[in-house]
């Protein structure tokens, strides 16, 4: 098959090595690659190895960087960054700190081989935050999700947590934080950029006009000032403001709201709008992964690279049993490929 065209390959990082992310990696990789998209893993090969086994596939057809250049579809090309695991540190279920160490290494060598322009866009398998945050590597203390740090690497940019299904959006004011803190994370200028990060991102996904709906925050949309008053100090104005910015870059979108919540996305996934804002992330996952779960692809919009990710987590506890659904990372390969291409 002939491979996709666009300046480099796509990037895709295994995720934890005792999670689900060897078995989808080496699956969604192999199909991605059938369907001529240029593609390379990067990971633990002993993790992906006995991944291709619990799946019947030949693990010889994992090739080094020498032999990178082998026909799409019947070879998987591999990247490897950091120096084997030992079978101990990639258990299926049993996470451990150098296993965890290994999954940044991987995001790090990512995002640094896209900031280069030598990866088109990178795709990052489930990782464990937890076991990121105490495996003792250099800045993982501080590690609360892929969108948070590949932001601070990159220093640039502010990043916009987005997941997309079948054309359509939702992106999130707010992400990794506890629910007391969403109101005063709240930004006039925080939903503006999400707001209007969403309909770049519309846009590109071909919605002409882009349209889209900001969820409120509380109740009913704060019932007048009664259940609160985000909506008018805060979510209000930054609406206009994103009106504002789309029209003096003459973006072509609609954005309504603020709409309460369960009406926004009744509405929106009912067909009026292409994307939702929400304000903190369960109010914006839920509904997405009660619709498309296993189809949604989380897309981190407002970043000078593309990178894309599954709608789901490490999975310990199907993790090695061939039970794990690759569906999410070959959904996210193939829309990093379309952005790609443009």
């Amino acid at each position: 098959m002939q491979a996709h065209t666009h300046p480099a390959p796509i990037v895709v990082t295994m995720g934890c090595p005792s999670g689900v992310g060897p078995e989808i990696a080496v699956v969604a990789v192999r199909e991605a690659r059938r369907r001529g998209i240029d593609c390379r893993l990067l990971g633990d090969r002993g993790a992906l190895e006995h991944a291709a086994q619990v799946f019947g596939l030949d693990p010889t057809r994992l090739l080094g960087p020498s032999n990178i250049e082998a026909p799409l579809a019947e070879w998987i090309p591999m990247l490897e960054t950091v120096a084997p695991l030992d079978p101990a540190d990639r258990l299926p279920g049993k996470p451990t700190a150098l296993g965890g160490r290994a999954q940044l290494s991987w995001i790090d060598h990512a995002t640094d081989m896209a900031n280069r322009k030598e990866a088109a866009a990178i795709v990052t398998g489930p990782v464990s935050k937890e076991v990121i945050a105490h495996c003792g590597a250099d800045k993982a203390a501080a590690f609360t999700g892929h969108t948070e740090h590949i932001a601070r690497r990159l220093g640039t940019g502010v990043p916009v947590m987005t997941f997309v299904a079948d054309g359509f959006a939702v992106a999130l004011v707010t992400t990794h934080l506890p629910v007391r803190d969403v109101a005063t994370a709240l930004t006039v200028e925080g939903v503006r950029h999400a707001s209007v990060a969403c309909v770049k991102l519309l846009l590109q996904m071909g919605k002409r006009p882009a349209r889209l709906v900001v969820s409120a925050l509380n109740p009913h949309a704060g019932e007048g000032g009664m259940l609160g008053h985000e909506e008018q100090t805060t979510i209000a104005p930054a609406i206009e403001q994103a009106r504002r910015s789309i029209a003096e870059e003459g973006l072509e979108a609609i954005i309504d709201g603020p709409t309460p919540a369960e009406a926004a996305f009744r509405v929106a996934m009912n067909g009026a709008y292409d994307g939702v804002v929400a304000m903190y992330h369960d109010q914006g996952t839920i509904p997405m992964k009660l619709k498309f779960f296993g189809r949604a692809v989380n897309v981190t919009a407002g970043l000078p690279i593309i990178r894309t990710s599954v709608d789901h987590g490490t999975a310990y506890d199907i993790a090695g049993t061939g039970k794990a659904d690759a569906g999410s990372l070959l959904e996210a390969i193939r829309l990093a490929d379309r952005l790609a291409r443009g």
